[in-house]
C-alpha cells in the first residue's frame, strides 16, 4: 500500500489534541482561573478597604451603617500625618537603612553563595550547614547577644547599629548557593581559559546571570527593613533618628487612638513596598541558565 493512500489526521484535530496536551483542559483552566480570582478578592477586599478609609474623616469611620466608598473624601488625615509628627525624617531614616542593607546584603549573599556552590572544600560544605541551623533560632533568641556586640561596638543610638546586623541573612545565601549550582561549570571554565581571574568572572559572569534572584532577594530585603519594627526598637534611642514604624507606633497614644492619622501613615508606610514590587517584579522569573554557552 502506498504511504499517500493511508489517511492523513484532520489538522484541527492535531491542534485541538496540542492545545490540550500543552494547557490542559478548557475546563480545568476557567476553574483555576476563578479560584485564583476568588482568592485575589478574598486578600484584596480589606486592603481595598483599608486604603479607602484612609479618604474618610475621623467622625465617619465608625459610623452605621458602615460603607465602603468615602462620603466626603479628604486628604486631612495624609496632611496631618506628614506635618504633625517628624515623618519627613523618619521616612527618609528608614530609606537610608532599607537601601543600605539591601545592596550590602544582596553583594553579601551573592559572593557567600558563589563560594559555596562553586568552590569543592569539606568545610564549607560544614559552614553551609551552620548557616542553614541559623534559620532554626527564632530572632527573639539572638536579640540580647545582638544588642551587646552593637553596643560594644560604639553602634547604638546609629542607624549603622540596624544596617550591619541584618546584612548576612541565611535566606540570601540559600538563594544564591542554590541558584549558582545550576549554572554550567563549562561557562566559568571558558572564563578562565580566556584569562578571567575569579572576580572578575564572579562580577561580569556570574551576577548578570543571577539578576532575577538579586532582585528577588532585594524586594524581601528591602520589605524585611522597611517592617522591621522590633530591632530599631532595641537599638535607637533618640526620636530624630527613629525608622517608620517606630514613628507610626508614636501617634498610637495611651488613652485615644487619632485614627484618620494613622491610616494615613499607615497608607503611606507601604506605598514604597507597591512601587517597588510592581517595578521589578517581571523580572522574578526571567532567567537563562544557558546564557553564553553553545549546544
Amino acid at each position: 500500500m502506498a504511504l499517500s493512500s493511508l489517511p492523513r489526521p484532520k489538522a484541527p484535530a492535531l491542534r485541538r489534541s496540542t492545545r490540550i496536551r500543552e494547557g490542559g483542559s478548557p475546563g480545568r483552566t476557567v476553574g483555576a482561573t476563578v479560584l485564583l480570582w476568588l482568592l485575589a478578592v478574598l486578600y484584596g477586599f480589606p486592603v481595598l478597604w483599608f486604603v479607602l478609609s484612609s479618604f474618610k474623616p475621623a467622625g465617619d469611620l465608625f459610623s452605621y451603617p458602615l460603607t465602603l466608598l468615602p462620603k466626603n473624601p479628604t486628604f486631612a488625615g495624609y496632611e496631618q500625618a506628614w506635618t504633625s509628627f517628624n515623618f519627613a525624617g523618619y521616612f527618609t531614616n528608614t530609606l537610608i537603612v532599607a537601601v543600605s542593607t539591601t545592596v550590602l546584603t544582596v553583594l553579601a549573599s551573592a559572593m557567600t553563595g558563589y563560594a559555596l556552590a562553586k568552590y569543592q572544600n569539606w568545610w564549607l560544605k560544614a559552614f553551609f550547614m551552620c548557616i542553614l541551623a541559623t534559620t532554626m533560632l527564632p530572632t527573639e533568641v539572638i536579640l540580647s547577644p545582638s544588642f551587646l556586640v552593637i553596643r560594644d561596638l560604639g553602634l547604638y543610638n546609629h542607624l549603622a547599629g540596624i544596617v550591619v546586623p541584618s546584612i548576612i541573612t541565611a535566606t540570601g545565601c540559600f538563594m544564591f548557593r542554590q541558584f549558582f549550582s545550576t549554572v554550567p561549570n563549562e561557562l566559568l571554565e571558558a572564563a578562565r581559559i580566556d584569562g578571567s581571574n575569579e572576580l572578575t568572572t564572579f562580577v561580569r559572569v556570574m551576577l548578570p546571570i543571577a539578576r532575577p534572584i538579586m532582585i528577588t532577594l532585594a524586594i524581601f530585603s528591602f520589605q524585611w527593613r522597611w517592617n522591621d519594627y522590633i530591632w530599631p526598637l532595641i537599638v535607637l534611642n533618640d526620636p530624630s533618628k527613629f525608622t517608620l514604624q517606630i514613628g507610626i507606633q508614636s501617634i498610637v497614644g495611651a488613652q485615644n487612638v487619632n485614627w484618620s492619622v494613622l491610616l494615613g501613615a499607615s497608607v503611606i508606610s507601604i506605598v514604597p513596598l507597591v512601587v517597588i514590587y510592581l517595578v521589578f517584579q517581571r523580572y522574578v522569573m526571567n532567567a537563562d541558565m544557558n546564557a553564553g554557552l553553545k549546544d
